[in-house]
């Protein structure tokens, strides 16, 4: 089998590369990292959030979340608290210079995207978008595999 023809592979390239498509503005123009990015997306849909919920509706991993959290703190976009119930879990909200920068960049970031999708036929992206949905019911229909957990991401 031709790697190039192998659809996991082709997959996980084409999405690589859409999305350092999408890097190149969010990075450049206003210093954010993927994980970054990532958080004030969710942030700015949800305005607060726990660190559980940040896990679930994100591939990121503790690690990951607590690094780029602490960026952002650092840099005015994001407040976290500890929670009293459970001193385990924080939870983040946007602040409202985050969610301005955060606007902004979307902006900008939604440009480009549209300009790599503008390159498809209605048709191809109508049907895209309909495969995406599909593939990901079918994934999320299957469950996680026995030997990944949460808290082993790297593994998987």
């Amino acid at each position: 089998m031709q790697i190039e023809t192998f659809f996991p592979y082709r997959l996980a390239v084409t999405a690589e590369t859409f999305s350092r498509q999408l890097i190149g503005v969010y990075r450049q123009k206003y210093g954010l990292t993927r994980e970054e990015w990532r958080m004030l997306f969710l942030l700015d849909d949800a305005g607060v959030i726990d660190s559980v919920t940040l896990a679930q509706r994100t591939s990121l991993d503790k690690v990951q979340v607590s690094r780029a959290a602490s960026r952002l703190e650092e840099k005015g976009l994001l407040t976290r608290d500890v929670l009293d119930a459970d001193r385990r879990l924080r939870r983040y909200a946007i602040t409202p210079a985050g969610r301005e920068t955060f606007r902004a960049a979307f902006a900008e970031v939604e440009a480009r995207a549209e300009l790599v999708l503008g390159k498809l036929s209605p048709e191809q992206r109508a049907g895209l978008i309909s495969a995406i949905e599909a593939l990901s019911e079918a994934v999320t229909a299957l469950g996680q595999p026995e030997d990944c957990s949460a808290e082993d991401d790297e593994a998987c």
